[in-house]
């Protein structure tokens, strides 16, 4: 694991491969296993791209010292390794959950720097009309309450992932820190009120998110000028595990967007 030094924060990461950077964030309470394991092989197989998948502060192992205590705080830390992986050369950033409004929020700050944005199931300050948790596939009985919460696919699949990629990271968390920063966990200068980030730009969203909904996603496809919009049904805030193979799709898209390819 290699590691970016922000003020006081050591920001891990692991990384792959070589050639244009690609800084994907994971959401509140897990660490960089959960999305480096639903995208890594979209991303591997698309060939040219040096994967950064960072663990967050407070999860993982990142330490969120003192100094970090709230939202501001976290992307602070997060631009800072914008800065030191992309440096002048233009890379992409994506997100899932509360990892998507940082990179919607690096985006909006660092567009010079961001030759695209993915937001998967992002987290938004203007969430609404979030419907409530429907389990579409399984009987309800595998698993414990945080995975029959999360997943609305409910096979052994399914859990054989949380358990492999979700679980061992929320296990690490440390709550303390994740508490404090999520009382300040909106940015004081939002995307909303900076100018619109202009590059290429993928939406994604399940229809039956209950810890999201796909609504508030949907109100930014007319936000972001160079966007395509996917609202997928047979998917919940778990998304990339449930629906991999059309997420594999949108990411491959939006990559050609991104490269000129």
């Amino acid at each position: 694991m290699q590691s970016c030094r922000v003020a006081d924060v050591d920001l891990r990461y692991v990384e792959h491969g070589s050639g244009t950077p690609v800084v994907v964030l994971h959401g509140a309470g897990v660490d960089h296993r959960e999305p480096e394991a639903c995208f890594e092989p979209t991303l591997d197989r698309y060939g040219g791209l040096r994967r950064i998948y960072p663990d967050l502060p407070g999860m993982g192992q990142t330490r969120a010292p003192e100094s970090v205590r709230g939202a501001d705080d976290v992307l602070g830390v997060l631009l800072g390794l914008v800065d030191d992986v992309a440096g002048d050369g233009p890379g992409l950033v994506a997100g899932h959950s509360a990892g998507a409004y940082y990179a919607q929020a690096i985006a909006a700050r660092r567009p010079a720097q961001v030759a695209g944005l993915a937001l998967i199931c992002p987290l938004l300050p203007q969430t609404r009309d979030v419907p409530p948790h429907r389990v579409i596939i399984g009987n309800g009985d595998l698993g414990d309450d945080d995975f029959r919460s999360y997943f609305v696919v409910q096979t052994q699949e399914m859990l054989d992932r949380y358990q492999q990629y979700v679980a061992p990271g929320a296990e690490m968390a440390d709550h303390e820190a994740m508490e404090r920063i999520g009382e300040r966990w909106r940015l004081t200068d939002p995307p909303a009120d900076l100018p619109t980030y202009p590059g290429p730009t993928l939406l994604v969203a399940g229809r039956l998110d209950s810890t999201v909904g796909y609504a508030a996603t949907a109100d930014l496809h007319d936000h972001y000028s160079a966007a395509t919009l996917a609202i997928l049904d047979a998917a919940g805030h778990a998304l990339p595990h449930e629906q991999p193979a059309l997420l594999g799709g949108l990411v491959v898209e939006w990559l050609d967007r991104c490269t000129g390819r």
